[in-house]
């Protein structure tokens, strides 16, 4: 191996020589480091993309000898987050041993299931269709990678000439052939007639890349993509503008903002025919610069070359034959795209009619998962939010590849045959069928007000637990950022919103629309309570109460419900009522009235909303204090002194007053708003699930 520059025009060289030192030969332990490192620039390899090995000398733990273990990235995972636990670890000299009774390239997938018979470490993932890849090559420390650059050349009609001038010799080319035992023999064949080279291009796919350490197998990686990255930003503009130029101007950030998120419920709804999608929405200078210019016409249909891309993002985009500035009135918008999308769903049918085999898998959904909109940006949709972000983040990566492609040589994307056969390979199938069953709230967004704690944060937290996608909402925008702090930024955004102003609540909805795609559930949490006889409840007590409890459910709710029109996918409504609601108690008079009137409206809203599939239900708690932020202050002294007791004995109190005696949690009321949603009360509506104890007064008749 020749010695490298350490100093990189396009990536960083990140490695930390104290943390080599500290990791003290552990081989596995580097080529985790080195992995990680590789896998945190999406330029270099993509989410789930790629893989890496090391090959060790362990101790047989039958015959106790020494024998060559390769210890590789396992089916399914992520470099850049790959533990231990990702791994597969293989006897070597098995997967050598597997040459001997390979039938051709007709019998490939048969392998896969062998390599099971290879493995050494008891705890391994599953071993991926890459693992001989790695096997057959002689080096101790592999890479294979995506990076954007590398690819470029490997999507060219002129690859293999460009690698040879750009490298010169120092790294080999294969043409493109799906992924497989019979391509891992090449490889070796490869090795074998090109002594001395530093990596290996596959067309259309992707880089191999070596080393006799982990760190020089990492330079190596680094110095590869660097030049390649180098030699495509010397002939940017080069030959003719990127793209070809820019035809179309790109609305200002705010208004492309706004557009897309008033198209985005349209477009979800649009894009949900087989099943409901959550959503993705970028405007990142790249996908600008490709989605306003005269070249996308000619090379969004061609669709991606790379199979972890199109995998992804499916065979090619949709695009938006709209104006920028178009007007949203979502009747009439869905006028002029409801074909597009007809002719898009025709269009993969008939791909998947042409190229399907005797035994080929079922068609999967034919709604696109990338959709670009010309001057505002690109909206992605798939079964959940990371899922929907990763194939925007494939597509930018594409993107990158053909702006490389069209710079110095012509961009070629894969056949559609091949596409297809990867795209259904029946391998991938049973990886699809591996995955485990999507939770109850899977591919639904719900927005909860009053959820910076108490019962909305508990509610958001049993939502996500169920696999939602979450807006919080609250008038404290600190302790809103506490609580997502505390989840991923793909299950849970957050907008500080007052439910007495409506533009807050306009602006939280658009973000929900922007951050998921759109809205399915609304759970109105929002509150506060003033505990007062009513000689002592002031004109402002009374109007406090009725504009967040009531006005703020009518608003928030109004809201919620256009954005569900728009998708046409029915929704729910649940609002967190109270007990009080139904029973009278002393100095309760504007609390209890403000419950009674969110109560019936909740009634009228289900009877006007059912034929559009939308429910509206009821839960009404009672005594909830603990972790409830209504019992602070006032509200608890003054319930307190309304039965002769102390706040201190309020928990006690409430719960020998009830049939079960028992205290009522936070979680309690979450499980009742989960019940309504979770799909077991799909047809329910106009109903009431109290939440306290039981108490015969509040039994509803």
């Amino acid at each position: 191996m020749s010695t490298l520059e350490k100093s990189f025009n396009h990536v960083k060289d990140l490695w930390d020589k104290k943390k080599e030192a500290e990791l003290n030969g552990d081989e596995i332990g580097l080529l985790l480091y080195r992995s990680n490192l590789l896998g945190s620039d999406l330029r270099i390899t993509n989410y789930g993309g790629g893989n890496t090995s090391c090959k060790t000398v362990e101790t047989d733990p039958v015959n106790q000898e020494k024998t060559q273990v390769m210890w590789v990235k396992g089916s399914g995972g992520d470099i850049g987050t790959l533990t231990r636990s990702g791994l597969a670890g293989l006897y070597l000299d098995r997967l050598h041993h597997l040459k001997k009774i390979y039938r051709g390239l007709e019998y490939e997938d048969e392998m896969v299931e062998l390599f099971n018979h290879c493995i050494f470490d008891l705890n391994s993932k599953a071993p991926s269709i890459d693992t001989p890849l790695h096997a057959f090559l002689p080096q101790q420390h592999i890479d294979h990678l995506h990076p954007d650059s590398v690819i470029a050349i490997a999507a060219s009609r002129e690859g293999e000439q460009i690698t040879q001038e750009l490298y010169q010799g120092k790294v080999a080319w294969i043409p493109w052939q799906r992924p497989g035992f019979d391509l891992a023999l090449k490889l070796e064949k490869c090795m074998e007639e090109n002594p001395g080279i530093e990596g290996i291009i596959l067309g259309g796919h992707g880089l191999f890349t070596w080393g006799d350490t982990a760190y020089e197998c990492y330079l190596n990686s680094l110095d590869k993509i660097d030049k390649a990255a180098s030699w495509l930003e010397k002939n940017y503009g080069k030959k003719r503008p990127v793209f070809g130029g820019q035809t179309i101007r790109s609305l200002n950030e705010e208004k492309r903002k706004e557009q897309a998120a008033k198209l985005a419920p349209v477009l979800r709804g649009l894009c949900s025919s087989e099943k409901t999608m959550v959503g993705h929405f970028t405007d990142d200078e790249r996908v600008l610069e490709f989605i306003n210019s005269e070249d996308l016409a000619r090379l969004a249909p061609l669709g991606t070359s790379c199979p972890d891309h199109f995998l992804r993002t499916k065979i090619r985009p949709l695009v938006l034959p709209i104006p920028a500035d178009e007007p949203i009135d979502y009747n009439t918008i869905k006028e002029k795209l409801s074909p597009e999308f007809r002719s898009y769903r025709e269009y993969y049918a008939q791909y998947y009619e042409n190229h399907k085999h005797a035994n080929s898998p079922a068609m999967r959904d034919p709604n696109p998962v990338i959709i670009l909109w010309p001057g505002v940006g690109m909206f992605s949709f798939s079964k959940d939010k990371q899922t929907a972000r990763v194939a925007a983040e494939f597509y930018i990566n594409a993107i990158n590849v053909m702006k490389g492609a069209e710079a110095v040589s012509e961009y070629v994307s894969l056949p559609l045959q091949e596409a297809f056969d990867i795209e259904y390979w029946l391998l991938e199938e049973a990886k699809l069928q591996r995955m485990p069953a999507e939770k109850a709230l899977s591919r639904r967004i719900a927005l909860i007000t009053g959820g910076s704690g108490g019962i909305g944060a508990a509610i958001a937290d049993k939502f996500i637990q169920e696999g939602a996608c979450v807006m919080l909402t609250d008038i404290d925008e600190q302790a809103l950022a506490s609580v997502a702090a505390g989840y991923s930024k793909d299950k849970m955004s957050y907008a500080a919103m007052d439910v007495t102003h409506q533009e807050q609540i306009a602006q939280a909805c658009s973000l929900a629309c922007l951050d998921f795609g759109g809205l399915d559930i609304v759970v109105n949490c929002a509150g506060l309570a003033i505990s007062k006889p009513v000689k002592e409840t002031s004109r402002q007590d009374w109007q406090v109460l009725q504009d967040v409890i009531v006005t703020g459910q009518f608003n928030v709710s109004k809201q919620g419900v256009e954005i569900m029109d728009a998708q046409e996918l029915g929704g729910d409504i649940i609002n967190i009522a109270s007990k009080n609601g139904l029973v009278s108690g002393p100095n309760n008079v504007g609390y209890g009235t403000a419950k009674g009137a969110q109560i019936h409206m909740s009634r009228l809203m289900a009877a006007e909303f059912g034929p559009r599939r939308i429910r509206v239900n009821v839960v009404n708690p009672d005594a909830v204090i603990s972790g409830s932020k209504i019992w602070e202050g006032e509200w608890a002294e003054g319930r307190a002194k309304a039965y002769g007791i102390t706040p201190e004995e309020l928990p006690q109190h409430y719960a020998k007053r009830t049939l079960l005696n028992e205290i009522i949690e936070i979680e309690d009321i979450a499980n009742a708003a989960f019940a309504f949603v979770g799909g077991l009360l799909s047809k329910s509506t106009g109903n009431i699930i109290n939440v306290d104890g039981g108490i015969t007064a509040a039994f509803p008749r």
